[in-house]
């Protein structure tokens, strides 16, 4: 399947990581090894989408589309609702956001992603998880955990430790009822349009996750445990120095 596109999201300014997009690891920037990943898929399109002209500057010259965006949005998917609309896609269309900080996601997720969000017409978008390994990442707020109906669907994605297990039935050592939320998401294009007119809703205020606010207005994201395990993410420069550990082991 190769009718999907890719949008890459990517800001200069980060509190915790100025400048994160451009940093160098092993020798090429990060923003780099995202954008090799998604061309490892069979999407049709690949675009890095970014309000600042370094940014923009670095990618085109790596040989990516780039696509100017505004510097007033709040979040990465409202980034992408703009890249939509400038290039024109279709309502039809599913966009898959990548994020711009995550070099060792596998193409794999990315196209099953994509894949799933076509098989589920009746969802507005996909995402994908993972079972949890530990009692202390089911406890852990930074850890979001989602479960599912029995078709897929998403229920709920809380930083709390869902399903609760008031009775303690669940054995010790099966934690595979505990599912991790993998941010990667496909969405159509009408969706997206839509999506940028829906108001904040006071669960996404409480938990501090976008997605909810998809739910509280009655729409569907698809879940499916994730065929591969994405790599570590870069929200640190402790983050990045890891990374690059697990690059340098790859090309030994």
């Amino acid at each position: 399947m190769n009718d999907f596109k890719i949008v890459i999201p990517a800001r200069y300014a980060s509190s915790r990581f100025p400048a994160k997009p451009l940093v160098d690891l092993c020798g090429k920037p990060l923003l780099q090894h995202v954008y090799d990943c998604a061309c490892k898929t069979n999407a049709d399109t690949v675009v890095i989408a970014t309000d600042d002209e370094r940014i923009a500057s670095v990618a085109e010259q790596f040989g990516a589309a780039v696509c100017m965006t505004s510097s007033d949005h709040a979040s990465g998917t409202d980034r992408i609702v703009e890249v939509a609309q400038k290039m024109g896609w279709q309502d039809d269309d599913v966009v898959v956001n990548l994020q711009g900080d995550e070099p060792l996601t596998p193409e794999k997720i990315i196209m099953q992603v994509a894949e799933n969000l076509h098989k589920n017409p009746e969802a507005v978008c996909a995402t994908l998880s993972a079972a949890l390994s530990s009692r202390e990442e089911i406890t852990n707020p930074n850890v979001v955990k989602v479960v599912s109906d029995i078709n897929g669907f998403a229920l709920y994605f809380s930083r709390a430790d869902i399903p609760y297990d008031r009775d303690m039935t669940i054995p010790v050592d099966d934690l595979s009822e505990y599912q991790r939320h993998i941010g990667i998401y496909a969405y159509r294009v009408s969706f997206l349009k839509e999506y940028a007119s829906l108001p904040v809703c006071t669960l996404e205020k409480h938990e501090a996750l976008e997605q909810l606010r998809i739910l509280w207005n009655g729409k569907k994201i698809h879940v499916a445990e994730a065929v591969e395990l994405p790599g570590h993410g870069v929200d640190t420069p402790e983050d990045l120095e890891q990374v690059k550990k697990i690059i340098q082991s790859r090309s030994i």
